[in-house]
């Protein structure tokens, strides 16, 4: 009997994975002083924006989750005030890549 996961467990456990990230990344950003919008946007919306002096990031509740943490991943990758704070490991490197 095979004991390893399946390409279902996989995924959800990816899912998991980036839900946590997405969530550590909007957390850096509301230390950073953005505000988080989380919106039904029709899956093609959610960035970062700035209205009246304020930082308002609009997240795509309609998106998947890995699409709404690489906008996000964005977002954060786009302030300069990012790199006087701490940043993660596994954030950072998808900052990176992004370069």
């Amino acid at each position: 009997e095979d004991h390893r996961s399946s390409p279902e467990e996989r995924l959800k456990g990816r899912r998991v994975e980036e839900a946590s990230l997405l969530e550590v990344v909007t957390e850096l950003m509301q230390r950073l002083g953005v505000d988080i919008r989380r919106e039904y946007l029709g899956g093609d919306g959610g960035n970062l924006c700035q209205i009246r002096g304020k930082k308002i990031l609009f997240d795509d509740l309609d998106a998947d989750i890995a699409t709404r943490l690489d906008r996000c991943v964005s977002a954060l990758a786009d302030l300069p005030e990012a790199a006087s704070i701490y940043i993660p490991p596994e954030i950072r490197e998808r900052i990176e890549r992004k370069g």
